[in-house]
C-alpha cells in the first residue's frame, strides 16, 4: 500500500515534467533534427538557438519588454489594491458589496473585449507601443484580483490591532506601513504571484498594444516563420527561457503561496 502511495505521485510528477523536458531537449536541437528524427536527447547538441536569442536585439529586447511591463503592473496593482482592500475589510459603506462585486466582474471579462478600446485610447494619448500601456491595461484585471485576495487576508486580522496602534500614537500611514503591511506579507506575496502569472502569460493585449519598440517576447515568438517554415529549435529555446522568470517568482514566494492557499481567499 505504501509503495503504491509513493508510485502514483511519482508517475504524476513524471507526466508533468515530460513536456518541460521535451521543450528543453528540443532547444538544443536544430530544426532539421527535430523534424527528421525522434530522440530522447539531441544527437548533436547545439547552442545556436540560445546564442541567437542573446545576440539578436529582437529577441532579448522582447524579454526585457515583457519583464518591464510585468514589473510595472505588479507594483501598480498591489499599491492600488492595498488601500482598497483595507477599506473593504475595515469599513462598511453604502454599496460596498455591489462595488466589490463589480470589481470582480472586470476580472471575469475576457481581454478581447477591451483590446480595441485600449488600442484607440493609448494611440490618442501617445502611450501605444510602450511597456506602460500594457502594464496599465493588465491593471484592469489584476487590481480586482489583488483586492479580492488581500481583502481576505485583512479580514482575518482583528480590528483591535488597528485600535491598539492608534492608542500607542501611530498615525495611519505609519501604522499601515510598519505594522499592518508586514502582518499580511503572505497575502501580498500571493497577490504578486497571481499578478505576475496573468501579466506574464497574457498575449492578446500585449500584442495589440505594442508594435516594435515594446514588443513582448510572446509576440516575438509568433513571428519566427521563415521561407523554410518555423524555426522550431529557436522557439523551444525561447520557450525554455520564458519558464525561468516564473520559476524564480515561485521560488521566492513559495512559502507565502502555501500560507495563501491555507489562510487567504485563493
Amino acid at each position: 500500500m505504501r509503495t503504491t502511495a509513493r508510485f502514483i505521485p511519482a508517475i504524476y510528477i513524471f507526466l508533468l515534467m515530460t513536456p518541460i523536458y521535451w521543450l528543453i531537449n528540443m532547444s538544443f536541437k536544430t530544426t532539421n533534427e527535430i523534424l527528421g528524427t525522434f530522440s530522447l536527447w539531441p544527437n548533436e547538441v547545439t547552442f545556436d538557438n540560445y546564442i541567437t536569442i542573446f545576440t539578436d536585439p529582437t529577441w532579448y529586447n522582447g524579454y526585457f519588454n515583457s519583464l518591464s511591463y510585468v514589473t510595472i503592473n505588479m507594483l501598480i496593482s498591489v499599491s492600488v489594491a492595498l488601500p482598497a482592500a483595507y477599506a473593504f475589510s475595515r469599513y462598511r459603506f453604502l454599496g460596498d458589496k455591489h462595488l466589490f462585486f463589480w470589481l470582480l466582474t472586470n476580472r471575469m471579462a475576457p481581454p478581447a473585449v477591451f483590446a480595441l478600446p485600449f488600442f484607440q485610447l493609448y494611440s490618442a494619448v501617445n502611450l501605444f507601443d510602450t511597456p506602460l500601456a500594457v502594464a496599465l491595461a493588465h491593471c484592469l484585471f489584476n487590481i480586482p484580483l489583488a483586492v479580492w485576495i488581500l481583502e481576505g487576508f485583512m479580514s482575518g486580522i482583528p480590528k483591535e490591532l488597528d485600535e491598539t496602534a492608534y492608542v500607542d500614537g501611530y498615525s495611519f500611514p505609519r501604522f499601515f506601513v510598519r505594522i499592518f503591511v508586514p502582518t499580511i506579507a503572505s497575502g501580498i506575496g500571493v497577490a504578486l504571484f497571481f499578478c505576475f502569472m496573468f501579466s506574464w502569460v497574457e498575449l492578446l493585449l500585449a500584442k495589440t498594444l505594442t508594435s516594435v519598440a515594446a514588443k513582448p517576447i510572446a509576440a516575438t515568438m509568433t513571428r519566427t516563420a521563415s521561407s523554410s517554415g518555423y524555426e522550431l529549435g529557436l522557439l523551444a529555446a525561447a520557450g525554455t527561457l520564458t519558464i525561468i522568470p516564473g520559476a524564480f517568482v515561485i521560488y521566492f514566494v513559495r512559502n507565502y503561496i502555501a500560507k495563501g492557499f491555507a489562510l487567504g481567499r485563493v
